[in-house]
């Protein structure tokens, strides 16, 4: 079988590029036939397919002209249209999973591969396609007004970084995939929770196109340790959405072990200033970590703090810690609560009270035993649940099933 996989970034930049990574692995790994199409960087992973990658494209920049060229890839982008029909011509793929492709590739891809008659799944790692800001999430507040094809409501409310510019691009891509009918064209979309697959349904998807298939963890990749260095751990992004700003303040009353940040973002200044300014002498803040350093982080940890208050999806960190054999304290938002047993492998807190996340915090410093024999049952799950070859498995028998269909 020959499947090509489809994301804007070929670096990893975030879960969505962990997952693709892994994924491409495993498939090869099963001998499946594996090409790539995305979004030329120097910072991107070799490929073989590379010279069929797009051109890069940056929307920070600060060069008008380029602003503008950007702007209608966006809605159109007839190179990553040209380029992937060179590259189906000459890889011939049974099927074509696509991961992250709106803005930089675009959905002008999407009429190429389905004139070769080519079945199309989609993995949502998140919720641009009911969403023209991506979250459901609006000045820190979730926010579900583009219900309905609504999508006007990004503008009037400057979803996009505050930004009336930024905003009505957004949206106009929306109104335009909607008009063309982009998205009819995919076959299936998996979700990796079942929140998202639920939100995808009620906001604009038929319940038989979209399927929950949960992440994965390499569970042999990672030794579970049930001692620890006496700290625990919050990775990710340090934005607002991510709740860190909730986890600070549930940390002045937090007077036992340690907190270890791992991860950069936007509020990185702040948050060192919060440090300071609160003398929380019990945090340590220390960048964005990968490889064997992020391995030993998590494993080293008693748990790890998930406090994010926007609709998250199937954290990647979430199902590493389990396979660390970490709980997990989770806030009660997305996805979130559906992959942790509360009181069984982690605890569930109210996302933005601090005051619950820091009781929560307390109640598993205070007690090792328990904290023991929830690391165990975290393993257990991440092996019986969201195992490698279990996922692997079952992405191989969908590819199957829409390539049959396609032949009937």
């Amino acid at each position: 079988m020959k499947v090509l996989q489809v994301n804007k970034f070929f670096y990893l930049k975030g879960g969505s590029e962990t997952y693709l990574f892994s994924l491409i692995d495993g498939l090869k790994g099963s001998g499946l036939s594996v090409a790539e199409f995305a979004m030329a960087d120097p910072r991107n992973r070799d490929s073989e397919w590379s010279p069929y990658f797009t051109s890069t494209i940056d929307y920070n920049t600060t060069k008008i002209i380029e602003k503008i060229k950007f702007a209608t890839k966006i809605l159109y982008s007839f190179e990553a249209k040209n380029n992937i029909s060179r590259l189906l011509d000459k890889f011939k793929p049974d099927i074509v999973h696509l991961h992250i492709f709106q803005h930089q590739l675009s959905p002008s891809i999407l009429p190429e591969i389905k004139k070769r008659n080519i079945p199309i799944i989609y993995t949502a790692h998140d919720l641009k396609s009911a969403c023209p800001a991506y979250l459901m999430l609006s000045h820190g507040h979730i926010c579900e007004k583009c219900k309905g094809h609504k999508y006007f409501n990004c503008l009037t409310n400057k979803c996009v970084q505050n930004s009336y510019l930024k905003s009505s691009i957004n949206m106009v891509e929306m109104y335009f995939h909607l008009w063309m009918k982009y998205y009819d064209l995919i076959d299936l979309i998996i979700t990796p929770s079942d929140f998202h697959r639920k939100k995808l349904i009620e906001f604009r998807f038929p319940a038989e196109k979209v399927v929950h298939v949960p992440n994965f963890v390499d569970e042999t990749r990672f030794t579970p340790n049930y001692s620890n260095e006496g700290y625990f751990i919050f990775l990710g992004r340090l934005s607002e959405e991510k709740g860190i700003v909730t986890l600070l303040k549930a940390m002045e009353n937090v007077t036992k072990g340690k907190l270890i940040i791992i991860g950069t973002g936007p509020l990185a200044l702040q948050v060192q200033e919060k440090i300071s300014s609160a003398k929380l002498k019990n945090i340590e803040v220390v960048g964005q970590q990968s490889g064997t350093a992020l391995t030993q982080y998590i494993k080293n940890a008693m748990f790890s703090i998930l406090p994010s208050e926007c609709y998250e999806n199937g954290p990647i960190s979430l199902l590493e810690n389990f396979a660390c054999g970490n709980p997990v304290i989770g806030a009660n938002i997305g996805g979130i609560p559906e992959h942790i047993d509360d009181n069984v492998d982690g605890l569930i807190f109210e996302p933005k009270d601090h005051g619950d996340l820091a009781e929560k915090i307390n109640l598993l410093l205070s007690n090792p035993k328990r904290l023991e024999t929830m690391g165990r049952a975290a393993r257990q799950k991440a092996e019986k649940l969201y195992s490698k070859n279990q996922h692997i498995r079952t992405i191989i028998g969908i590819y199957d099933r829409l390539i049959q269909q396609r032949s009937a």
